[in-house]
Formats: C-alpha cells, structure tokens, sequence
C-alpha cells in the first residue's frame, strides 16, 4: 500500500525537485500526485513500498532541517547587504495592493464588531 511522504501544496518547485532527487538518490520507489485541475485533491510524494517509510521520512527530515539553516542563513546575509525588502519597499514597488490589504483588514475587522457595537446602543 502507497504511504505518503511528503505533501507538495505550497511548497517551492525547487524544493520539490530536491525532494524528488534525494528519493531518488536513496533508491525509494515513489510517484507522485497533482493537486488537480481545481487544485482541491492532495499533490504529494508516495512511497510504493510500505517498508521504506521511516528510511525515507527520516531522509527527508535531515534534509528540511538542513534547508531550514540554509533559508535562514540567506535571509540573514540579505538582510545585511540590504537586499532583504522592507515596507517601504513594497509600498513603493506595489502601492495598491498594499492599499487593497490594507483596506480588506480594515472591513474584516468593522464586520467582525460591528454587531457588539449595535448591541450596545440597543
């Protein structure tokens, strides 16, 4: 019976391709599924082989632990040559979708209390 291994909604295809060859690399017989047209199905990495699973899970952790240092040590290094983008940057590279979020919060957080305002009055 086919185990799932890793799951590929939201994840990068670099990551995935990484995946994909440290699998292959292990000699893990997998396949893999799409999310579908309308993306509600699971797109994932499979085992064929039950057996395989804690080899292949136990992989896979050692490699998100080392992409996890690695992603963070970038992060870092940009933001100390200034390459890390901020507010202001966003602000000036996307004005209004900045503004579009902005205003979404603002009407989430007017109809979330609005009702214990007009309780209130009552």
């Amino acid at each position: 019976m086919a185990v799932l291994v890793f799951r590929l909604n939201g994840v990068g295809e670099q990551e995935a391709e990484e995946v994909r060859d440290l699998l292959a690399a292990g000699g893990f017989e997998f396949y893999e599924t799409s999310a579908g047209r309308w993306h509600i199905s699971v797109a994932a990495i499979w085992l064929v082989n039950d057996e395989d699973s804690d080899a292949a899970r136990e992989s896979i952790d050692r490699y998100q632990q080392q992409r996890q240092v690695e992603q963070r040590e970038a992060i870092r290094q940009a933001i100390d040559e200034g390459r890390a983008s901020s507010w202001k940057d966003r602000w000036r590279d996307e004005p209004a979708t900045l503004m579009l979020v902005w205003v979404g919060l603002a009407v989430v957080v007017v109809v979330s209390i609005w009702p214990f305002f007009t309780w209130i009055r009552s």
